[in-house]
């Protein structure tokens, strides 16, 4: 009888262990969804943490204009330093300058707001919509245009041109088309000023 007691408890001692094990695993199984679910939090924050980055960066996509001096005085130029110019036949802000002028011309594009860099006025600078849906650079409401021929920073081959029916001029930094001083073809700087007309 007391052989048979002993056996008994030791069996309840062994249920009562399994009980409380499996107790231990229900425990430890419900805190893995927590846990997931706190990784998964983290994967999404980090995921909009970088599509933020990834917006910021294409906000800040935009094109710089700023200035360089040459023989026809201080003018505008875009990131590379290539001569911008402006086209007498644009109506406004409307570009008039399409096809194969805008291949000889290229407008001066932007895949976000044009910064201001050196001699340029930041609310001077704007953007226009092409028929083609591109944004065009705007200063002082006038399109801006690179010339094909120019190759490099220093060129302004198109300055004077007459080319599609009308007159190309650089840009001064107060939005007036420069109409002296010549065309150059080299990287030299002049001292000498340009001046400023109206748009023609």
């Amino acid at each position: 009888m007391v052989t048979l007691r002993t056996a008994t408890f030791r069996v309840a001692g062994i249920v009562a262990l399994a009980i409380s094990a499996i107790a231990v695993a229900g425990c430890g199984s419900a805190s893995s969804p927590s846990s997931s679910s706190n990784t998964a939090a983290a994967a999404t924050t980090a995921a909009t943490a970088a599509s933020s980055s990834t917006s910021t960066a294409a906000a800040s996509g935009g094109v710089t204009i700023k200035t360089a001096k040459g023989a026809a005085g201080t003018y505008l130029v875009g990131s590379s330093g290539r001569a911008i110019y402006l086209w007498v036949a644009d109506t406004g802000d409307k570009s008039n300058c399409s096809g194969a002028c805008a291949t000889a011309w290229p407008p001066v594009t932007t895949s976000g707001k044009p910064t201001a860099g050196t001699g340029v006025n930041a609310g001077d600078l704007g953007t226009t919509t092409r028929s083609d849906g591109s944004q065009e650079v705007t200063y002082k409401g006038h399109p801006l245009y690179y010339f094909i021929a120019d190759k490099s920073a220093g060129e302004t081959t198109g300055q004077g041109s007459n080319s599609f029916g009308a007159k190309w001029w650089l840009v001064a930094p107060s939005g007036s088309a420069i109409t002296s001083g010549g065309s150059s073809g080299s990287r030299s700087a002049s001292s000498s000023s340009g001046g400023g007309g109206g748009w023609g």
